[in-house]
């Protein structure tokens, strides 16, 4: 038989593993990356820029508070004895207004943008700065009792730099609104990356899961097909073994009984005409009477013999006589008493398929004697409609204990069956112990009969 040594699926299942654990592995570090830039973009971007913005609309309140209070000192006149309401009445006023300003614009430049330039937060705080000594050389001037003058300033200096500095925090909101647009579409653009990603990824795996199923599927077919293949050559190889020895048995059998017996009862008879001849009385007829004796039982045992290796009865009555013959046997042998008992409408059992049954009984009996620790033993015989049915039952120790590993009797036993057909089963009955059932289909048993009454 030409052996074809074949690759193992074991290496590329490995590189399929392999290529897989890198995928994920590949795929995780990518969103990994993906997330912390998301992360970094929401810390350092857009939660900055929100917080930012809410300071800048603080400062922008504060403005819009100081304009109204401008307003109201160059608009508003309260009628106190005749008297204008004085400027300097709104200092305490401004120097609060002017605090809060200060915290929001330092608590803005925590939270400034890294992309705001050195020129517009210089320009800020310039600005804020001129402005306030704006308004101090105002309220300089209204202490002075130059009131006129003071509202002067406001009209054509402080509205105007007033003005000026809110645009620049109007410009600075506008921005981040644009950068968290931008920020926005950068962040969809992320997700969008990711997601397309993910289907690639996903698709990826779905290929590498599918052709690894197909070459493992593959693979287990090749296996399945050489697996089979080689049992059945072994079933073929045994089924060949066991012909052989039965073809091997029978002619030593036959060899024994007709040559050897033949040759012992020639001896024994002409041994017998000489000892007739001998003198009574004498040594030599003792002698002679001795070896025919001799020869008498060697032929016995050699009759035996022959009927143990493959009994004639098979060939010439059958399966049911020979059980029948063989049982009362094998108590005297081995001393466990066997309970016999056949049922149903007997039909004829002979040629190849009696052999195989006769020696299935054997092996089973032989089992009780050897490893059951048992001296009782049932063996049914049962010709049931479509089948016949064997059965040898014990009470002894199990077949897990007696048979720890599967002997050659058992497996001959399997193939045996296997060549009439049939099936071949072993159990524990609800006393303990093992059965053996073996059943045959009756047209198998048909079938062989008609070929062996045609051989």
């Amino acid at each position: 038989m030409k052996h074809s040594s074949r690759r193992s699926p074991t290496t590329p299942l490995y590189i399929g593993l392999v290529i897989t654990l890198l995928a994920v592995v590949g795929y995780s570090w990518y969103v990994t990356r993906r997330i912390a830039s998301l992360r970094e973009l929401q810390n350092n971007l857009i939660d900055r820029n929100r917080k930012d913005t809410l300071q800048l609309l603080r400062i922008q309140n504060e403005l819009n508070s100081i304009a109204m209070s401008m307003r109201d000192m160059l608009d508003v006149d309260l009628v106190e004895g005749g008297q204008r309401y004085p400027l300097t009445a709104w200092q305490p006023q401004f120097e609060r207004m002017r605090g809060d300003l200060a915290d929001a614009f330092e608590r803005e430049q925590r939270f400034s943008p890294a992309r705001r330039t050195p020129d517009q937060q210089h320009y800020l705080e310039s600005s804020l700065t001129q402005f306030w000594d704006a308004m101090e050389r105002m309220f300089q001037l209204a202490r002075a009792g130059r009131e006129q003058e003071a509202r002067g300033q406001i009209r054509l200096s402080l509205q105007a730099r007033l003005a000026a500095l809110t645009n620049a925090v109007a410009r600075l909101l506008v921005e981040n609104n644009e950068s968290e647009e931008r920020a926005d579409i950068q962040v969809k653009e992320i997700y969008g990356r990711v997601e397309r990603q993910a289907y690639i990824f996903l698709t990826a795996t779905l290929i590498s899961i599918l052709l690894t199923s197909l070459y493992l599927i593959r693979s287990n077919r090749r296996l399945f097909y050489q697996l089979a293949t080689l049992s059945r050559q072994r079933s073929e190889l045994a089924q060949t073994l066991i012909s052989t020895q039965e073809s091997t048995l029978r002619y030593i059998s036959r060899e024994l009984h007709d040559e050897f017996g033949q040759i012992l009862t020639a001896m024994g008879a002409m041994l017998a005409r000489a000892r007739n001849l001998s003198p009574e009385g004498s040594s030599l007829r003792a002698d002679l009477l001795e070896v025919r004796n001799i020869a008498q039982n060697t032929l016995d045992k050699i009759r035996s013999l022959s009927q143990a290796l493959h009994p004639v009865m098979l060939d010439e009555a059958g399966l049911e006589q020979t059980i029948e013959w063989y049982l009362p046997m094998v108590e005297r042998q081995t001393g466990v008493q066997i309970s016999y008992e056949k049922s149903g409408t007997p039909f004829p059992v002979s040629g190849h398929s009696a052999v195989q049954i006769y020696r299935v009984l054997q092996e089973g009996l032989n089992n009780v004697a050897r490893h059951a620790g048992t001296n009782r033993a049932w063996v049914r015989l049962r010709f049931l409609s479509d089948q016949l049915e064997l059965q040898i039952e014990d009470r002894g120790a199990g077949l897990a204990r007696e048979r720890p590993r599967q002997g050659l009797g058992l497996v001959a036993m399997r193939e045996r069956a296997e060549l009439l057909g049939g099936t071949i089963e072993f159990d524990v009955p609800s006393g303990g112990g093992t059965r053996l059932r073996l059943r045959v289909p009756k047209q198998s048993l048909a079938r062989e009969t008609e070929e062996s009454h045609a051989r």
